[in-house]
């Protein structure tokens, strides 16, 4: 088979992972690294033996190159995907797609105009213990679904972090930071969400960062630092949702669960590929654990870029979609447009993704 030829563009942080699982993969091959920096994209392809190193220009305009991996920090994330689908390529970006509604609405009609693939992290739902949850849901393992619960707090990254400060403004908070993974989870679980009503604020300001050289510093806060809000999906569940950084004494709070007529689901944290999935029956004291669909093989972010390369050569529809990214950056910003205007917010994306999922095989992926 011949593999489809990829560049990335961001040669930062997040980049040794896809360079690492990708350079196993029978469906795509790395042929090139782009950076603003040149000599970050150079230090990446010393790393991983990647035979070119391209400036942004060159990236975009070389013939050999049938597939941008946007690596970019999030406010780059929408312009760089417009170059490259301008310049003819499939676009496989970061979370999140883009960093606001319209703009993610030209990246999708860009790309059905010229017939290319809009592929969008995150794809840790594509791991064994997200696959092994939605396998049990289908199997009927769990019944109906009711009600789901997700929760991501904790205190915020400038207790870690050297530089924080991108943290709190705009693409920022938990939400931008953390809720995509916890978003994109429940949509492949439970199917599209129809409406959401929310509750944002900035609980804790300003911040003071606790580590490097900026140690003692303050940083101020642009954006909320706690959300917490209900989703009704289209399919009849109804879920909460909490991210914080405003927990700073910890949570004894599960990462996901969902609750069917038949039993309960306890979740893996949804930021990973694996991790155990556990069953309970109504009348069980103990949880049963569910044996794992496949080996998770640890770090696999790339999978979606795999599955969409697969996909292209196939010419079949893959499942981390720009649609599915566009659906989550929706129910992102509706949370924070629900607090403001004291209303529930419809999303209108919701039918457009029931039609796409309704095509996909309902078998998990491997």
């Amino acid at each position: 088979m011949t593999k489809l030829k990829a560049g990335i563009i961001g040669c930062g942080n997040i980049s040794p992972a896809y360079l690492t699982y990708l350079s196993r993969s029978p469906y795509v091959h790395i042929a090139a690294c782009a950076d603003i920096v040149l000599d970050k994209a150079k230090e990446r392809a010393a790393q991983y033996g990647v035979e070119n190193v391209y400036t942004v220009g060159e990236m975009l305009a070389s013939p050999e190159i049938d597939l941008i991996i946007n690596l970019t920090i999030p406010a780059s994330h929408g312009p760089v995907s417009l170059q490259a689908l301008e310049a003819g390529k499939h676009v496989y970006v970061e979370k999140p797609l883009c960093l606001d509604l319209p703009e993610a609405r030209s990246i999708l009609a860009l790309a059905a105009q010229k017939g290319l693939r809009v592929g969008a992290a995150p794809d840790t739902f594509l791991g064994a213990g997200m696959e092994t949850a939605r396998n049990a849901i289908h199997q009927g393992a769990i019944g109906s679904p009711i009600a789901a619960t997700a929760f991501m707090v904790g205190s915020g990254p400038e207790l870690w972090h050297p530089n924080p400060e991108f943290f709190y403004t705009a693409g920022g908070g938990p939400m931008f930071d953390m809720g995509p993974y916890y978003l994109t989870a429940l949509v492949n679980l439970l199917g599209p969400i129809r409406r959401i009503s929310g509750s944002a604020g900035i609980q804790i300001s300003p911040r003071r960062i606790h580590t490097g050289e900026h140690a003692g510093d303050e940083i101020p806060v642009h954006v909320p630092t706690h959300y917490s809000g209900t989703l009704d999906f289209a399919g009849g569940a109804i879920g909460t949702l909490v991210t914080s950084f405003d927990i700073p004494g910890g949570s004894q709070l599960p990462r996901m669960e969902i609750y069917g007529s038949a039993g309960t689901l306890h979740l893996p944290d949804p930021n990973y590929f694996g991790g155990e999935v556990k069953l309970r029956k109504p009348g069980n004291e103990e949880w049963e654990t569910l044996p794992a669909l496949f080996e998770c093989g640890g770090n696999e972010r790339g999978r979606g870029v795999e599955d969409m390369a697969r996909a292209i050569q196939a010419g079949t529809l893959h499942r981390a979609n720009g649609l599915q990214a566009y659906h989550v950056l929706e129910a992102m910003h509706a949370f924070e447009r629900s607090s403001r205007e004291g209303r529930h917010i419809e999303l209108e994306s919701a039918p457009d993704l029931a039609e796409y999922f309704s095509q996909l095989p309902k078998n998990g992926s491997k």
